[in-house]
């Protein structure tokens, strides 16, 4: 079925990589960085949302486990791991099983990625690489699928600072953001441009919800936003004047970097991912 591959593979998005802001990376990012991100272990339950046009899918269940670590010193890890069954109308069912590790640098030049993508236990996609910013390009160098390297544009945005600049724009009341992420899903090779739409705040104690969330003590005083990305493949010709976006990701982004109630939006169907468990790690002090 094509759409257990693109399952799979679009996940990889949750890696959140997040007025126009279409500026390089600060290159003193980690010193000038005003977003205290907190190292968190998240798990969210995942359920069919919505089914569009001629999708033949009826149901989906499974899980992300995101493990999110670091601090402005060290640079930042994540773990990600994205397990979901598909079930079709005919009554077939198929399992996909997104595995990825990532770092990225405290100064947002470097970034390292790992991801294996199975379905149905069949390995379908495998890459390894990295990627480094300079003053002209974005240099990556790939050793799987296979060895390749490539030169890419300065000013793409990684992940983890993708995440800050949202975070930045919301607490400055900025509603859109634009510019192009890398994150290394997929072949390795692909750079997303991306919308970034940042909704009204939320305030501490508005909008009462029943997940993992609800009752942490750590979350209890912090706002939060409705965020949208839409993530456009650059290599995607559009077919008229505007273009559909591959998958966009809705979520309540809280100013510490934690997300609740995921929206995954996949075109033909929509996928619903409720926080189940929430463990905040202590934050290492920088020497």
């Amino acid at each position: 079925m094509a759409s257990d591959h693109m399952f799979a593979s679009r996940g990889a998005g949750l890696t959140v990589a997040l007025a126009l802001l279409v500026a390089p990376a600060s290159q003193a990012w980690a010193q000038e960085v005003s977003v205290p991100l907190a190292p968190h272990r998240a798990i969210y339950d995942l359920s069919l949302g919505q089914a569009r046009g001629s999708t033949q899918i009826v149901g989906v269940r499974g899980r992300i486990l995101y493990d999110f670590d670091g601090s402005a010193c060290e640079g930042y890890s994540l773990l990600f791991r994205q397990v979901s069954e598909l079930q079709t109308e005919e009554g077939k069912q198929s399992m996909s099983d997104l595995r990825s590790t990532t770092w990225e640098g405290a100064d947002a030049k470097s970034y390292k990625f790992t991801s294996e993508n199975f379905v149905n236990s069949n390995l379908v996609d495998s890459v390894d690489g990295q990627a480094e910013h300079d003053s002209s390009k974005t240099a990556i160098d790939l050793s799987k699928p296979q060895h390749k390297s490539l030169g890419l544009a300065a000013g793409l945005v990684f992940p983890t600072e993708h995440m800050v600049r949202a975070i930045e724009a919301a607490r400055a009341g900025k509603t859109i953001l634009t510019f192009p992420v890398y994150d290394g899903s997929e072949t390795g090779e692909k750079v997303f441009d991306t919308l970034t739409v940042i909704g009204k705040k939320i305030a501490p104690g508005e909008r009462q919800h029943d997940d993992a969330a609800a009752n942490e003590p750590k979350l209890a005083t912090l706002v939060r936003w409705p965020v949208t990305i839409s993530y456009f493949d650059r290599s995607a010709k559009p077919k008229d004047t505007e273009q559909t976006p591959a998958y966009a990701i809705s979520f309540e982004l809280y100013e510490n970097g934690i997300s609740r109630a995921l929206s995954l939006d996949y075109n033909e169907f929509v996928v619903t991912g409720k926080l189940s468990s929430l463990e905040i790690k202590p934050t290492k002090p920088c020497p």
